[in-house]
């Protein structure tokens, strides 16, 4: 029995991290739409500041904040990578814009009224829609990503998330 958990601890001590390199791009195992792999252009102006940070649930059908909110000073949103759009319209009480980017990569924003429709292919920095307001207590927009349907932080795209690096915080012992 020690002898597995021995194999098992090794196996876990010499399973390889993702490399640095990725730390602006999707999580590992995500392939980027067109084998892009820069980070996506951020879908709002400059100075951009995150209102409120993605908190993921621990378990889909828990609460959580599945997105960003991020600041929109001068209330147009852009395309932040190629695709497709997938849905423009009407959710509940507020306007819904997402886009499939391709290799299971859905990113979707709200409170919008779209410049854009259904089917329609748009680049990257394109102007799709007016943010409006409401969903914050200054003008702003959610930004969500779903990856195979699973919501993940839209950080990770816009290169504003890193991957942890885990370091000592003293010397090993016997090095």
């Amino acid at each position: 029995m020690r002898a597995i958990g021995l194999v098992l601890a090794f196996a876990l001590a010499t399973t390889a991290l993702p490399a640095p390199a990725l730390a602006t791009g999707p999580p590992a195992g995500v392939v980027p739409a067109a084998a892009d792999t820069t980070p996506w252009s951020w879908p709002v102006a400059a100075p951009r500041q995150v209102i409120r940070a993605f908190l993921g649930p621990p378990e889909p059908w828990q609460p959580g904040h599945r997105g960003v909110d991020i600041a929109a000073r001068d209330g147009e949103l852009r395309s932040p990578a190629d695709g497709v759009v997938r849905f423009a319209g009407w959710v509940v009480d507020r306007g819904v814009l997402s886009i499939d980017h391709g290799g299971g990569v859905i990113s979707s924003y709200e409170p919008v009224s779209a410049f854009v429709a259904e089917g329609e292919t748009v680049e990257r920095g394109q102007p799709l829609a007016r943010i409006e307001a409401g969903h914050c207590d200054v003008p702003c927009v959610h930004v969500g990503v779903r990856v195979d349907g699973e919501y993940r932080s839209p950080l990770r795209w816009l290169g504003g998330a890193t991957w942890p690096i885990l370091l000592p915080t003293r010397p090993i012992a016997g090095g």
